[in-house]
Protein backbone atom coordinates (compact mmCIF):
# COMPACT_ATOMS: atom_id res chain seq x y z
CA UNK A 1 0.00 0.00 0.00
CA UNK A 2 1.12 3.41 -0.53
CA UNK A 3 0.98 6.65 1.25
CA UNK A 4 -1.80 9.21 0.12
CA UNK A 5 0.08 11.65 -2.34
CA UNK A 6 3.36 9.19 -2.98
CA UNK A 7 3.18 7.55 -6.65
CA UNK A 8 4.93 4.26 -7.54
CA UNK A 9 8.09 5.30 -9.75
CA UNK A 10 6.88 5.06 -13.71
CA UNK A 11 8.51 1.93 -15.30
CA UNK A 12 11.13 2.81 -17.75
CA UNK A 13 9.48 3.10 -21.76
CA UNK A 14 10.83 0.11 -23.46
CA UNK A 15 9.05 1.08 -26.91
CA UNK A 16 11.89 3.87 -26.81
CA UNK A 17 14.39 1.47 -26.23
CA UNK A 18 12.72 -0.28 -28.72
CA UNK A 19 12.02 2.61 -31.26
CA UNK A 20 16.26 3.40 -30.53
CA UNK A 21 17.53 0.06 -31.74
CA UNK A 22 15.42 -0.36 -34.80
CA UNK A 23 16.67 3.12 -35.95
CA UNK A 24 20.06 2.39 -34.65
CA UNK A 25 19.60 -1.15 -36.79
CA UNK A 26 18.66 1.16 -39.94
CA UNK A 27 21.44 3.30 -39.54
CA UNK A 28 24.18 0.56 -38.93
CA UNK A 29 22.84 -1.01 -41.79
CA UNK A 30 22.43 2.10 -44.43
CA UNK A 31 25.99 3.71 -42.99
CA UNK A 32 28.42 0.31 -43.19
CA UNK A 33 26.73 -1.69 -45.40
CA UNK A 34 25.38 0.35 -47.74
CA UNK A 35 27.83 3.82 -48.02
CA UNK A 36 31.10 2.38 -46.35
CA UNK A 37 31.57 -0.95 -47.27
CA UNK A 38 29.09 -0.75 -50.10
CA UNK A 39 28.08 -4.32 -49.98
CA UNK A 40 24.68 -3.51 -51.20
CA UNK A 41 22.40 -0.73 -51.86
CA UNK A 42 18.15 -0.94 -50.94
CA UNK A 43 17.42 -2.16 -54.63
CA UNK A 44 20.96 -3.48 -55.81
CA UNK A 45 19.45 -7.17 -56.71
CA UNK A 46 16.41 -5.74 -58.99
CA UNK A 47 19.04 -2.52 -60.41
CA UNK A 48 22.60 -3.99 -60.22
CA UNK A 49 24.84 -0.87 -60.03
CA UNK A 50 26.26 -0.81 -63.44
CA UNK A 51 25.43 2.16 -64.54
CA UNK A 52 25.10 6.02 -63.85
CA UNK A 53 21.09 5.54 -64.10
CA UNK A 54 21.03 2.70 -61.69
CA UNK A 55 23.69 3.68 -59.02
CA UNK A 56 21.24 7.01 -58.74
CA UNK A 57 18.37 5.07 -58.23
CA UNK A 58 19.86 2.56 -55.78
CA UNK A 59 20.91 6.20 -53.89
CA UNK A 60 17.57 7.54 -54.04
CA UNK A 61 16.20 4.63 -52.07
CA UNK A 62 18.79 4.41 -49.80
CA UNK A 63 18.13 7.95 -48.89
CA UNK A 64 13.68 6.63 -48.47
CA UNK A 65 15.30 3.69 -46.50
CA UNK A 66 17.42 6.11 -44.18
CA UNK A 67 14.73 8.70 -43.87
CA UNK A 68 12.26 6.06 -42.28
CA UNK A 69 15.03 5.25 -39.93
CA UNK A 70 15.74 8.68 -38.86
CA UNK A 71 11.66 8.32 -37.99
CA UNK A 72 12.28 5.37 -35.92
CA UNK A 73 15.39 7.46 -33.88
CA UNK A 74 12.74 10.79 -33.72
CA UNK A 75 10.39 8.88 -32.36
CA UNK A 76 12.21 7.36 -29.51
CA UNK A 77 13.18 10.70 -28.22
CA UNK A 78 9.71 11.73 -28.55
CA UNK A 79 8.22 8.49 -26.27
CA UNK A 80 11.76 8.72 -24.04
CA UNK A 81 11.05 12.70 -23.57
CA UNK A 82 7.58 12.42 -22.78
CA UNK A 83 8.05 10.06 -20.36
CA UNK A 84 11.05 11.52 -18.93
CA UNK A 85 9.19 14.73 -17.94
CA UNK A 86 6.62 12.66 -15.59
CA UNK A 87 7.26 12.66 -11.85
CA UNK A 88 8.51 9.85 -10.32
CA UNK A 89 10.16 8.46 -13.77
CA UNK A 90 12.39 5.71 -12.95
CA UNK A 91 15.44 5.72 -15.76
CA UNK A 92 17.11 1.98 -16.58
CA UNK A 93 20.59 1.40 -18.36
CA UNK A 94 19.65 -2.26 -18.45
CA UNK A 95 16.41 -2.01 -19.83
CA UNK A 96 17.27 1.09 -22.18
CA UNK A 97 19.91 -1.44 -23.39
CA UNK A 98 17.69 -4.45 -23.30
CA UNK A 99 15.06 -2.90 -25.47
CA UNK A 100 17.73 -1.49 -28.09
CA UNK A 101 19.15 -4.88 -28.51
CA UNK A 102 15.76 -6.18 -29.25
CA UNK A 103 14.80 -3.22 -31.38
CA UNK A 104 18.03 -3.71 -33.31
CA UNK A 105 17.95 -7.18 -33.48
CA UNK A 106 14.53 -7.57 -34.50
CA UNK A 107 15.51 -4.59 -37.63
CA UNK A 108 17.45 -7.45 -38.80
CA UNK A 109 15.39 -10.25 -38.95
CA UNK A 110 12.09 -8.26 -40.32
CA UNK A 111 14.63 -6.48 -42.28
CA UNK A 112 16.43 -9.80 -43.47
CA UNK A 113 13.66 -11.71 -44.20
CA UNK A 114 11.56 -9.47 -46.11
CA UNK A 115 14.40 -7.53 -48.33
CA UNK A 116 17.04 -10.59 -48.35
CA UNK A 117 14.39 -13.44 -49.04
CA UNK A 118 10.77 -12.36 -49.94
CA UNK A 119 11.97 -9.44 -52.05
CA UNK A 120 15.06 -10.23 -53.02
CA UNK A 121 16.10 -6.67 -53.10
CA UNK A 122 19.44 -6.87 -51.98
CA UNK A 123 21.66 -9.41 -50.32
CA UNK A 124 24.49 -8.56 -47.21
CA UNK A 125 27.14 -8.72 -49.38
CA UNK A 126 26.89 -8.78 -53.21
CA UNK A 127 30.41 -8.35 -53.33
CA UNK A 128 31.26 -12.27 -52.48
CA UNK A 129 30.61 -14.24 -55.04
CA UNK A 130 27.08 -15.23 -55.58
CA UNK A 131 26.87 -18.51 -54.61
CA UNK A 132 28.24 -17.44 -51.14
CA UNK A 133 25.25 -14.63 -50.65
CA UNK A 134 23.08 -17.06 -48.70
CA UNK A 135 25.52 -17.67 -46.14
CA UNK A 136 26.01 -14.00 -45.46
CA UNK A 137 22.01 -13.11 -45.35
CA UNK A 138 21.75 -16.33 -42.81
CA UNK A 139 24.48 -14.66 -40.46
CA UNK A 140 23.19 -11.44 -40.83
CA UNK A 141 19.61 -13.07 -39.42
CA UNK A 142 21.24 -14.83 -36.87
CA UNK A 143 22.98 -11.75 -36.07
CA UNK A 144 19.70 -10.69 -35.03
CA UNK A 145 18.44 -13.40 -33.42
CA UNK A 146 21.39 -13.10 -31.12
CA UNK A 147 20.73 -9.88 -30.62
CA UNK A 148 16.89 -10.37 -29.11
CA UNK A 149 17.67 -12.93 -27.34
CA UNK A 150 20.81 -11.22 -25.12
CA UNK A 151 18.22 -8.21 -24.96
CA UNK A 152 15.58 -10.57 -23.73
CA UNK A 153 18.35 -12.17 -21.57
CA UNK A 154 19.02 -8.76 -19.97
CA UNK A 155 15.07 -8.05 -19.32
CA UNK A 156 14.96 -11.12 -17.54
CA UNK A 157 17.91 -11.28 -15.25
CA UNK A 158 16.75 -7.24 -14.30
CA UNK A 159 13.32 -9.04 -12.89
CA UNK A 160 14.53 -12.28 -11.59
Amino acid sequence: MTTIGRQPPRRFPRSAGLLFGLGLGGFFDGIVLHQLLQWHHMVSSWYPINTIENLELNTFWDGVFHSATYLFLLAALFVLWRSARLSHFKWSTRELVATMLIGFGAFNLVEGVVDHHVLGLHHVNEMAARGQWIFWDLGFLAWGAAMVTAGYVMLRRHYD
